[in-house]
């Protein structure tokens, strides 16, 4: 599950690519869950009533479907306006480090050496696809506004894990998949389409019906929106917030995949190095004696 929520999450940023001059980031991700939320509505339908056990930890939901929902993805389309995606993706490459300083910080979770090792490997394999294997590369990179942003949405994720973990509500909810993504999902689509209000008001964006969009948003809401999603969460609660960190480090090697596949971009020696590296980032963090 924690390796098919990243592949998922790599055919989106692809598809994503596809499709942007077509409409506005904040807008593509508010018709994301908005259309998600219709398709989950008829088996999780039973959430939004009066009396169900949501209401009275609104707050918790509030906060995940802000973090996870709402804020990561709308802070990383904002950083791609003024950052480059080689600065975007090295930022969210640190989202391992994150996650082991927000559980040591605000969980008091002990952080392991072998959880140190396994940050070390799979940053240096992201490293590794981003410098395209010429390390020189890294040392031209410099930090504008943008970059700070995707900080933040690293941060923001950090935390939607952990608090994916330790969210203690009935087991009404927790013992449904498509409940407890609809809980999420009734306040991110809020948070989602006031991001997409502010854009549609201050920004130049248009969006261009057609079969090239509505197909997007087909994949988008089934896939990264509602399997990936599914996929992460029961990840999370059966690995752990900062197993499935590492897990998430895969996403820029399936990207370089599905970029050769779709987009005639061919892979080189350095995304198999890579890929060793990050995998033995992985095994180092979940290894048990």
């Amino acid at each position: 599950m924690l390796t098919a929520a990243p592949l998922l999450w790599a055919g989106n940023a692809v598809v994503g690519r596809t499709v942007h001059a077509l409409v506005g980031p904040s807008m593509l991700n508010f018709l994301r869950w908005l259309l998600a939320f219709i398709v989950l509505l008829p088996i999780a339908w039973r959430v939004l009533r009066p009396g169900s056990e949501l209401w009275p930890h609104w707050r918790r939901y509030s906060m995940l479907g802000l973090l996870g929902i709402g804020s990561y993805n709308a802070l990383q389309y904002l950083a791609l306006q003024t950052s480059t995606p080689v600065n975007v993706t090295l930022v969210a490459s640190g989202t391992p480090v994150w996650m082991l300083l927000v559980g040591a910080l605000c969980f008091r979770v002990r952080v392991a050496r072998r959880q140190i090792v396994g940050a070390v490997l799979s940053i240096l394999g992201v490293l590794l696809v981003l410098s395209r294997g010429d390390w020189q590369q890294l040392v031209a990179l410099r930090l504008v506004p943008g970059d700070l942003y995707m900080v933040l949405a690293t941060i923001a994720w950090a935390f939607y894990s952990w608090l994916l973990l330790r969210t203690s509500e009935p087991q009404a909810l927790r013992g449904s998949w498509s409940d407890f993504l609809m809980a999420q999902m009734v306040f991110g689509v809020l948070w989602s389409g006031a991001f997409a209000a502010t854009e549609w008001t201050v920004g130049n964006y248009e969006t261009h019906w057609g079969w090239p969009l509505v197909l997007a948003l087909a994949f988008i809401v089934v896939g990264p929106a509602l399997l990936a999603y599914r996929f992460w969460g029961e990840g999370v609660k059966q690995g752990g917030p900062v197993l499935a960190g590492f897990f998430l480090n895969l996403t820029p090697l399936f990207a370089a995949i599905m970029s050769a596949a779709f987009l005639g971009e061919t892979p080189h020696l350095y995304h198999a190095l890579a890929f060793l590296l990050i995998v033995g980032g992985i095994v180092a963090t979940s290894w048990r004696r």
